[in-house]
């Protein structure tokens, strides 16, 4: 796949607008179709998107968590088979863009021949336009557009990018996942702690997160698959701030790896959510937390087993 916002060369194509955060099960079926389309009609296929949330620019005070880093959402639109990503900063001169006239910059500097527009999507500025609209401002330019349909439903929802960050943040990772069409994922660092996890017999690894915009799930224990070094081993993840404990207001991600002891401050560390366990609790001792733990740790082991036997999950 080709990513950028200009071409020194780039075949004519089909092509879709979105954010896709979080290249979803919805965003899958809706490149499945444009790659269909395209290949129908002899062209290549790209998707229009966006580094940044076109929040950031026209309502900054209400911009979402992510679900995917930029660079993870050009990792999964890779892996989809697509032919380009065109790239675009989401600025205000492109937010006042009438809907015609993007279409117009996409038909002259993009060759895009075929709009694919997805279930509900609406782009241009106002946004009042409606897909008969775009089809005649297509017939004007000489440019195809194609409607798709919608993709799914959950609770008699559309899958979309707010349902799935409405699920994490319940901590609700399951459902998710068969939204995501894969376990969510944290990407980060492994820092320095306080140290109290391995006085207690569960040394920890906590994550610091590459992106502060991205999306950590409800507070709480989760079964995981952490990966560091290329490598993936199951353990217990905690979200929380310590209550029994008491060592600060922070929100900590502390991750137990299990059968593992090597060193790896300082090493990047990917965490996949598999099940949510518990809420994050007040112990009244340190001898209550830790007969906790031992009892997380036997259900989480017996989870990560099933999962691990039966997982068909993508990588990522």
């Amino acid at each position: 796949m080709k990513i950028g916002a200009t071409f020194s060369e780039i075949e004519p194509c089909a092509a879709t607008i979105g954010f896709f955060d979080g290249v979803h099960c919805g965003h899958r079926f809706l490149i499945n179709h444009l790659r269909q389309a395209a290949s129908a009609r002899g062209l290549a296929s790209a998707v229009v998107t966006f580094p940044t949330h076109p929040c950031k620019v026209v309502r900054p005070d209400s911009c979402p968590a992510l679900l995917t880093t930029c660079a993870e959402k050009v990792e999964l639109l890779a892996s989809t088979g697509l032919d380009y990503c065109i790239m675009l900063d989401f600025t205000s001169g492109l937010a006042s863009l009438t809907a015609r006239r993007f279409m117009e910059l996409l038909h002259t500097r993009y060759r895009v021949e075929v709009l694919l527009v997805g279930y509900d999507h609406h782009f241009g500025h106002p946004c009042g336009d409606t897909f008969a609209d775009y089809e005649r401002y297509g017939r004007e330019l000489g440019m195809e557009v194609l409607p798709a349909p919608g993709y799914g439903c959950m609770d008699g929802r559309r899958f979309s990018s707010s349902l799935i960050r409405s699920l994490l943040e319940k901590g609700r990772v399951e459902e998710a996942a068969s939204c995501l069409g894969y376990e969510y994922f944290l990407r980060g660092t492994v820092t320095d702690g306080h140290h109290v996890g391995r006085r207690l017999g569960y040394p920890t690894a906590n994550l610091r997160v590459n992106d502060s915009g991205k999306l950590v799930p409800a507070d709480g224990v989760y079964a995981v698959l952490a990966e560091v070094d290329g490598q993936a081993h199951g353990g217990m993840l905690c979200i929380g701030r310590r209550p029994t404990i008491g060592n600060g207001p922070e929100r900590s991600i502390e991750t137990h790896i299990f059968d593992f002891d090597a060193d790896i401050y300082h090493h990047d560390l990917c965490i996949r959510f598999v099940r949510y366990v518990r809420p994050a609790m007040k112990f009244g001792s340190v001898d209550g937390l830790v007969e906790r733990l031992h009892a997380d740790e036997a259900e989480i082991r017996a989870i990560l087993a099933g999962f691990l036997n039966q997982s068909t999950s993508l990588s990522v």
